[in-house]
Formats: structure tokens, sequence, C-alpha cells
């Protein structure tokens, strides 16, 4: 029961979106854990864009019984939603080739709290508030350092980087517009399930083009089919449910501001299952991040949605 009524107070909103950052955090892991049972790498772009397929569909199939998904006052913000989402995987994956991991990520993600500020600003007219905007800051440093110490912090040339810069604040950009269009929709009596339904169900079309123009990418085999099923099912769909009954409670801002975990849970996988190191600056870089995000849940009365 608990677990059911977390989101009706802001500190069990905040452990749904934290809960959902960590799922978000096992991406990377199972990806890599997939290319080295393949004994070569997945096709990024396919393994998102069947993510998303997947996903969509089933998000949208739990949601339809439980009542319409795109009622008239909710088709505007469910259409602007799944813009964000294809925005965000098409930016991400792009920037990464490009940019290399480390400046790809730390843009992306960093990128993403700031314009759910603004955008929630330009929606509302309300001002995130000055411990999120402290707190955001704080975290965006941690996440500066968790790449410099991750052993890919020189990847990419200068040119490279700036080339990549773009689509990576495409995808902050991308997660922000459908974490302010989720809020909305839950505003317009959405369900949780509704709204992330809605808008993974409509982004499922275009990406499911995306994967007819990538397939194979590796996905024909068990262990590219293993990994899209493991991304499709947690770090989306459970995720993203419980993402948004987080989100009922707190700002876009805020929530957007959360998921900064998700590099932190990411790092300590690295270490655990793939053997990676982490070096001591991206140690520091997750105690900030973790203070970062200590700082914001204790002041939950600046950034509660009600």
């Amino acid at each position: 029961m608990a677990a059911l009524t977390a989101h009706r107070t802001p500190a069990g909103a905040v452990a749904l979106v934290l809960a959902a950052s960590a799922l978000f955090g096992t991406t990377g892991t199972a990806q890599a854990l997939g290319s080295r049972a393949l004994g070569a790498p997945l096709d990024a772009v396919a393994v998102g864009a069947g993510r998303i397929v997947l996903a969509g569909t089933v998000l949208a199939l739990f949601a339809w019984p439980r009542g319409p998904l795109f009622p008239p006052g909710r088709r505007l913000p469910t259409l602007l939603g799944a813009g964000g989402v294809v925005m965000y995987q098409l930016g991400f994956f792009t920037a990464v080739q490009t940019a290399g991991v480390a400046a790809g990520t730390m843009i992306a993600l960093g990128s993403g709290p700031a314009f759910a500020g603004l955008l929630q600003w330009l929606v509302s007219r309300r001002h995130p508030g000055r411990v999120w905007a402290v707190s955001t800051a704080i975290a965006v440093v941690g996440l500066v350092l968790i790449v410099a110490g991750s052993g890919d912090g020189a990847s990419g040339s200068a040119g490279s980087v700036a080339a990549g810069a773009l689509p990576a604040l495409a995808a902050g950009l991308g997660f922000a517009t459908y974490t302010v269009a989720g809020a909305a929709l839950l505003a317009r009596g959405a369900t949780p399930a509704g709204s992330m339904g809605a808008m993974f169900g409509v982004a499922a079309v275009p990406m499911a083009a995306i994967l007819s123009a990538r397939w194979p990418g590796g996905l024909d085999s068990v262990a590219g089919a293993t990994t899209v099923v493991y991304l499709a099912l947690v770090p989306t769909v459970l995720a993203y449910l419980l993402f948004a009954r987080g989100l009922r409670r707190l700002t876009p801002a805020a929530a957007a501001t959360l998921t900064l975990a998700e590099p932190v849970v990411a790092a300590v996988l690295g270490v655990l299952v793939l053997g990676e190191r982490l070096e001591p600056v991206a140690f520091a870089g997750t105690v900030v991040v973790v203070t970062a995000l200590m700082l914001l849940g204790r002041n939950l009365g600046g950034v509660s949605a009600r």
C-alpha cells in the first residue's frame, strides 16, 4: 500500500523519481552486456528505436483500458511529448557518436534540467526557485567530474565535440519537453500510465520507421533481442511509470534535476558489473551529485507541484 500512495507526499514523489533514475542508469550496462554477448557492438540507434517501439506499444496497451489516450484537451501535449521522446533518442545517439560518450552524455543530461526549468517558466510562469537552481548547478558540476573520471573524458576532438553539441542540446530539450508535457497531461486528468502511454505510443510510430531503416543492427540475435526487451520493459516502461507517479507531486524542473542520479548509478554499475575503474575524480563527482539531490530533496516546500 505504501508503494501505491508514495506519490501523495513530496518525499514519496522524490523516492519514486530517484527509483526511476536508478532504472535509467542500468541502460548503458545492459547495452554493454548485450554487445559482449553478441561479440560485436549493437547498433545504438537500432537499439534505441526498438526500445521505444516495444515500450510505447506496451505502455499504450497498458493504459488503454484505463481511459481514452487522446481526448481533445490532451492532444497537443501528447504530440509535443511524443516529439520530445523522438528528439531525445535521435539527439542523444547522434551526440554520442559525434562528440564521444563523455561529452555527449554530459551535455545532454546536464542541459535537460535547465531546459525543463525554462519550459516550466514559459508554460506556467512559475520560476523553479533558488533551491532548484543551486541544486542543479551543483549536480551538473558533479556530472562533469563523473565523465572526466570515467576514462572517456578525452574522447572526441574539439571539432567533434562542437559538432555534437547541437544534437546533445536537442536531446536535453527533448527530455525537458516530454517531462513538461507529461506534467501537463497529469494536470489535465491523465493517469500516470495514460500520460506515458499516450506519449510513448505516438513516439513508437516514427521510431518504427527508424528501426526498419536500421534493421537488423544486431537485434536479430538472442543477445540483441534480449537487450531490447530488457531496455523496453525495465528502464522504460517500469521506470517511466514510476517517474510519472512522482511527477504528480513535483515540478518538471525538480523531477528533471532528480534524474541526474542516473549517471551515479551508471558509474557504480560500470565498476561492479563491467569491471570499469572509477577514478577518484569520478567518485568525487558521485558524492557531489548525491549532495545536490539531498539538498533538493530536503527543500521540498520549494519544489512541490501542489
